[in-house]
């Protein structure tokens, strides 16, 4: 068991990620920042990602534990340094992990100057919380926590591999407002959960009835693994078949749902601008291949009675075990369900202010870029604000950012994002046009880029569209 968790707590220090965009998000120089907040400004009359390459985005933390802190030079030894970081880390921790890849990206604006863009992408999005309690009992035993009631509860996980197919329309109503949204199909390929979990294991002296020292007792235990489009895959013969079923419920082969972006950007003056964003407000209606499970009930184990039958008798051995594995199951029966489930979307909200500073004289004139038909500030600072909701409450981070216009076809973006994971995120941004062709590509925490095994999260985001400007 040892051995494990030591695995676990190496692994989710490098695997685990979250979904905040601060860099893209307001960078309107690309086009993908619709995807944040479909009521952005929009800068040119058209658009199309190149396919596959428009979007590639994975973003790697964990918000209490490094690799560094596992395997990092020291006299200590590795399970000294794994028992600090499983007393210091608590319940609230998380791991998580968010892929996407576009698979085609496009906009373009029509003569009532609605812009119309769609597209189809790829997610991959996991989050597991760290069960404090059943990581000590793991790790340490029960023997120095009697009458402790080690919580079940803490068992907290989600996941979900999907394809989402989108449309949405972005419209100036004023010279002031611009608003949009975003409609979304969802195709679920994959996806489990288990969450809102109970129960304890506690271990107590036993009494003069007992047929031990010690009673190990879980009372009142309500634990339920919901799973979409996993039990089909257990017939399936070779990785070759799974890869084929799964990409085949890519094309609403699997599980549909459906859902929508709202967002607005609001200038309040010459120099102010306000933004928000609400990012999947549905949910997906699980219905086939489902198979859910569920085990609940209370168990209390005193001991083993041994027996030691004479050698003639022929028989020297007792099936313990297997008799310990059917009294469990009865008292404790794991129920095996197909009933359909609603799993709801975890909803992103985004916000932002900025400033365009320096860029009026007295005479009101703009000291400005003229950006695709639009007068744009070079340089803007302000504020950003991300949430998402998961199982055991919102995820938050802010933002200081600052951006720069360097010519017609270059600028760049600067973060300093406060999260769960860190206090010292720093970001960074560009993007180019060359010629119609589009590239960017954005990295955050580059401050741990010197040993990305200190860092608790690390975040790429790269891609390359056609841009046709406004003449």
């Amino acid at each position: 068991m040892r051995n494990l968790l030591t695995i676990i707590l190496s692994l989710v220090g490098v695997f685990a990620i979250s979904q905040n965009k601060q860099i893209l998000y307001g960078f309107d120089d690309i086009p993908q920042s619709l995807m944040l907040n479909p009521g952005s400004k929009v800068l040119q009359k058209k658009h199309y990602g190149i396919p596959f390459l428009s979007q590639i985005h994975f973003n790697v933390g964990s918000s209490g534990v490094s690799v560094y802190d596992i395997f990092k030079d020291g006299n200590d030894n590795i399970n000294d340094r794994i028992t600090k970081k499983i007393f210091e880390m608590k319940n609230t921790d998380f791991f998580t992990a968010t892929q996407q890849l576009e698979l085609i990206n496009f906009g373009w604006r029509a003569k009532n100057e609605i812009y119309f863009s769609g597209g189809i992408y790829q997610e991959f999005d996991f989050i597991a919380y760290f069960p404090r309690d059943l990581a000590i009992l793991a790790w340490e035993g029960n023997r120095d926590y009697l009458n402790y009631e080690f919580d079940l509860g803490e068992i907290s996980t989600t996941g979900d591999l999907l394809t989402v197919y989108h449309f949405g329309l972005n419209k100036q109503i004023s010279e002031k407002l611009t608003v949009g949204a975003r409609l979304k199909l969802y195709s679920s390929m994959f996806s489990y959960r288990s969450v809102n979990n109970s129960g304890t294991f506690v271990t107590r002296l036993g009494d003069e009835n007992s047929e031990n020292i010690y009673e190990h007792t879980v009372q009142n235990a309500d634990v339920t693994v919901e799973t979409s489009g996993y039990a089909s895959l257990r017939e399936l013969d070779g990785a070759g078949q799974v890869t084929s079923e799964i990409l085949g419920r890519a094309f609403f082969g699997g599980n549909i749902g459906v859902g929508v972006d709202l967002g607005f950007t609001y200038e309040i003056n010459k120099a102010w601008t306000l933004s928000a964003s609400a990012l999947d407000v549905g949910a997906i209606f699980h219905s086939k291949d489902v198979e859910n499970y569920r085990a609940h009930g209370t168990y209390t184990l005193d001991g083993i009675n041994l027996i030691f039958p004479p050698l003639s008798d022929g028989e020297s051995t007792f099936p313990y075990y297997g008799n310990l594995e059917d009294e469990v199951e009865r008292e404790i029966p794991i129920d095996t369900l197909h009933n359909g489930y609603t799993q709801f979307r975890p909803i992103k909200f985004n916000a932002g202010l900025s400033y365009g500073f320096g860029r009026f004289n007295a005479t009101g004139a703009c000291d400005c870029l003229n950006v695709g038909g639009e007068n744009l500030h070079k340089q803007n600072i302000g504020l950003q604000f991300y949430s998402i909701f998961r199982p055991k409450g919102p995820q938050m981070a802010g933002t200081f950012f600052y951006h720069r216009r360097l010519t017609e076809y270059l600028s760049a973006k600067a973060t300093y994002t406060v999260d769960s994971y860190s206090f010292s995120n720093v970001g960074l941004g560009v993007s180019a046009d060359i010629g119609k062709i589009n590239f960017y590509i954005l990295a955050d925490n580059l401050i741990k880029y010197s040993n990305l095994a200190k860092a608790k999260s690390v975040s790429l985001q790269l891609g390359f569209n056609i841009i046709i400007d406004e003449e």
